[in-house]
């Protein structure tokens, strides 16, 4: 069964304030909840430009008005973050919202964050990997004896709270090899980013983590490759793309310098594009081929991008929930 859910990385555009764009988080996350999807994933950021430094705090908000949907983080910054309070935050969200939550574990895009908490760039992969290992050891129960080159040793400690279960954890991956095989490795399932280009594209690293994770003696029950996406779903194609376009040109050209024209934005959305914005046929017909290219477990969607207006980041997710999600999870379970 595919898992179908929606991310936000509440980024600050225009005039709004972050407290009201984190009240739009909240909202969107009760809101995917009650319209039945699966997950619901807020991002972590370090600039003004976004509104959400602390994924496991926002997602309790969104824990005491929801049920059923998986919270997770998209992304939990590993590499800056100590992995012992990381571990506890989930855990204590995991019993808030009654064994809900989710780390998905990634490295950020951004310098910024680095130099925050003090993290060398140089140490980028060796930060990254040794802090991986320190939080795949804390889901596995006390005591928990560990020793590192960045942190301080670990000799018999006791980490609370524990939750009862193994603390879900899956990969954040930009898409090269290294990440995919760490991943499969591990057993743990990988989430890709497929933000330019084709998804197809992807085929080659997707066929090397079932391989790596077949001969490090996985199941493939253990594993999976989730997908995310800049997303829109509209009435019709047309719609979908005119309400969508304005917003994305915004949110990928503020203060980079980049310039998406509409042609090479249309271009994005087609059948083999990256970008998952069209109407509902649309929308399933793309699943449907990156699912029997990639064997894909879950697609999540980035749905409140650019200062979309809030009635139509609704409109998309209901869309999403009522017309896309009944028909992908009859084909393919």
């Amino acid at each position: 069964m595919i898992e179908l859910g929606i991310f936000t990385f509440a980024d600050i555009t225009g005039s709004v304030s972050p407290r009201e764009r984190t009240r739009d988080v909240v909202d969107y996350g009760a809101y995917a909840d009650e319209a039945g999807l699966d997950v619901f994933g807020v991002g972590e950021h370090h600039t003004p430009r976004f509104a959400v430094s602390s994924p496991a705090v926002v997602l309790a908000a969104v824990a005491a008005r929801t049920s059923a949907i998986t919270l997770s983080s998209a992304v939990s910054v590993l590499s800056v973050l100590d992995p012992v309070r990381l571990y506890q935050d989930f855990a204590q969200l995991d019993l808030v919202s009654g064994g809900r939550a989710e780390i998905t574990a990634g490295r950020s895009a951004y310098a910024e964050p680095f130099e925050i908490f003090g993290v060398r760039l140089e140490n980028y992969a060796a930060v990254f990997d040794e802090k991986l290992d320190l939080l795949f050891k804390l889901r596995t129960g006390n005591p928990v004896t560990w020793t590192g080159n960045f942190r301080p040793p670990l000799h018999g400690a006791t980490i609370t709270p524990r939750t009862g279960r193994p603390l879900p954890l899956r990969l954040g991956v930009g898409g090269t090899a290294a990440s995919a095989a760490r991943a499969a490795r591990l057993g743990l399932p990988m989430t890709l980013a497929v933000l330019l280009g084709s998804p197809l594209h992807a085929k080659p690293v997707a066929d090397l983590y079932w391989q790596t994770g077949q001969e490090a003696g996985h199941s493939a029950s253990r594993l999976g490759i989730g997908i995310v996406s800049h997303f829109h779903v509209g009435t019709t194609s047309q719609a979908a793309r005119d309400t969508f376009y304005p917003h994305y040109r915004s949110y990928v050209s503020d203060g980079r310098g980049i310039h998406i024209t509409r042609p090479a934005f249309d271009a994005m959305t087609s059948p083999r594009g990256a970008l998952m914005v069209g109407s509902p046929q649309e929308i399933i017909d793309k699943i449907m081929l990156e699912h029997e290219v990639l064997h894909l477990d879950r697609v999540m969607g980035q749905i409140d991008l650019g200062g979309l207006r809030r009635a139509d980041a609704f409109r998309s997710i209901e869309l999403f929930a009522t017309q896309v999600a009944p028909v992908l999870r009859r084909e393919l379970t």
